[in-house]
């Protein structure tokens, strides 16, 4: 009997201690805790806004996010092409509206006209993030516009990542600052100071591409094209007459070059001609050196063949 009421009190106790289990588990838990409605305690739940508690800002982050949106860092890139009257005038306007913006220009080209090329300019500018687009606007109105593109790339991960890494160095370098300082044996000396130089060199490395960055992000970069209308050929020959004088036209054009062709191999001409007359005067003299060996020669004299 004692063993059975031990077995009984040990089950009554394990029944208890589940029961009391899944009773917290529905009370904490709501309804994605297993479903269980919440029991009526005796309060009544309050009607329209009575009883409301104000709702606390603090407690949600999204509203904070919405109120303080996080500070992006993108780099802002673009591509004009306009078409105008005079390019390099043209390319003076744009430099005068960077520079009223505070802009750069980083690099300029100028090509003038001639018969052969139209003239061309091109400008690699940088202009303030914050005036890009007024100074785009100004910039189009300079002439036609052939094409426009401009490009975005967030660098907000990429900037984050140097902050952090800068100033996990800068603490390193800090500390090994002031073990150098504590340090009196020659050897820890030696090893602080040479780990000191490397941390400090890894840390203006990742300085000057922060700089370089934060220059990026700063200062967007652009660059304008500016051409001019190119001369448009002339139409062909539509019937016989047109295409007789195009072809005397052509004739004279090909004659004219076979002359400037002659001008300039004239004087080869002459030079071979010396040469050509030099070296005939010196065969005919040794034929008639030899053909008057041979009449001095007098009949019936054996040859070397004869001798022999």
């Amino acid at each position: 009997m004692t063993r059975r009421r031990v077995l009984l009190v040990s089950a009554v106790a394990l029944a208890v201690l589940l029961t009391s289990g899944c009773s917290a588990g529905g009370f904490g838990g709501g309804e994605d805790s297993g479903g269980v409605a919440q029991p009526d305690i005796g309060v009544e739940a309050p009607t329209g806004d009575e009883g409301v508690a104000p709702r606390d800002d603090a407690q949600f982050g999204e509203d904070r996010l919405v109120d303080a949106p996080e500070e992006r860092s993108v780099i802002t890139t673009g591509r004009l092409a306009l078409t105008v009257d005079d390019p390099v005038d043209s390319a003076t306007d744009a430099v005068g509206i960077v520079a009223a913006a505070g802009g750069r220009v980083d690099s300029r080209s100028e090509t003038p006209g001639t018969d052969l090329q139209p003239a061309r300019a091109t400008l690699v500018v940088r202009i303030p993030a914050d005036d890009f687009e007024e100074v785009l606007a100004d910039l189009r109105a300079l002439g036609a516009v052939t094409s426009v593109q401009v490009d975005a790339t967030d660098v907000t991960q990429e900037r984050q990542d140097l902050d952090a890494r800068i100033e996990a160095l800068q603490t390193s370098v800090d500390r090994l600052l002031a073990l150098l300082a504590d340090a009196d044996d020659t050897a820890d000396l030696i090893a602080i100071e040479s780990e000191l130089t490397a941390r400090q060199a890894e840390l203006d490395g990742l300085r000057a591409q922060r700089d370089w960055l934060a220059d990026q992000v700063d200062y967007s970069t652009l660059t304008v094209e500016l051409l001019t209308e190119g001369v448009a050929p002339e139409a062909g020959p539509d019937d016989f007459w047109s295409g007789a004088a195009a072809g005397w036209e052509a004739l004279v054009a090909f004659a004219s070059g076979l002359l400037v062709v002659a001008g300039v191999l004239l004087p080869w001409l002459a030079v071979l001609v010396v040469i050509g007359a030099i070296v005939t005067g010196v065969v005919l003299l040794a034929v008639r050196a030899t053909r008057r060996g041979r009449a001095q020669v007098p009949p019936g004299t054996p040859g070397p063949d004869d001798r022999a």
